[in-house]
């Protein structure tokens, strides 16, 4: 009996102890040329109404609530998300004109990931770079799940990098 009460306090001190030793961050990331000059996409990345043409998340969940925020474009642009993959809040930090687009992600008790969008010229399109990096800290829970970041985020990027390339060529 002591035997087996040993092996499940060391088997559960491992559950425990394990995730501890997992990275404490995550980068889900993908990236698309898409036949556009970088001056055509920042202005759609860095605005409210212009993100809405390319959230993958819209497509995703039709009963996705959005409710916009700040200027209509540029630092301080945002909208809040309410849907069946989460709630909360993203706004835009940082811009680098026609280079890069800087939001904060807000999901509350989820965490603050951030989220960059960079523009690169190649040939007659741009390079357009989503990243987002979650920072998880002690969180054992979202250590594990930053194991399958990329793989969750990343085929919704792929799909807003397709929809990004639609909606600079129908503007």
């Amino acid at each position: 009996m002591n035997t087996m009460i040993a092996i499940g306090a060391v088997a559960v001190a491992a559950i425990v102890a394990i995730p501890l030793f997992l990275p404490n961050h995550a980068t889900a990331e993908r990236s698309a040329v898409i036949a556009a000059e970088p001056g055509e996409l920042f202005p759609l990345i860095a605005s409210n109404s212009g993100y809405q043409r390319f959230n993958p998340y819209k497509a995703k969940d039709p009963d996705l609530k959005i409710e916009m925020f700040g200027p209509a474009s540029g630092i301080g642009s945002g909208f809040a998300f309410d849907g069946r993959d989460g709630k909360g809040t993203q706004t835009v930090v940082a811009l680098e004109e026609n280079r890069s687009v800087t939001m904060q992600i807000d999901l509350g008790a989820r965490g603050k990931p951030v989220t960059v969008f960079t523009l690169e010229p190649v040939g007659a399109g741009t390079r357009v770079t989503w990243s987002t990096r979650s920072d998880f800290g002690l969180s054992p829970v979202g250590r594990v799940i930053g194991l399958f970041l990329d793989g969750m985020l990343g085929p919704d990027y792929e799909k807003g990098l397709k929809l990004l390339g639609n909606a600079a060529q129908a503007a």
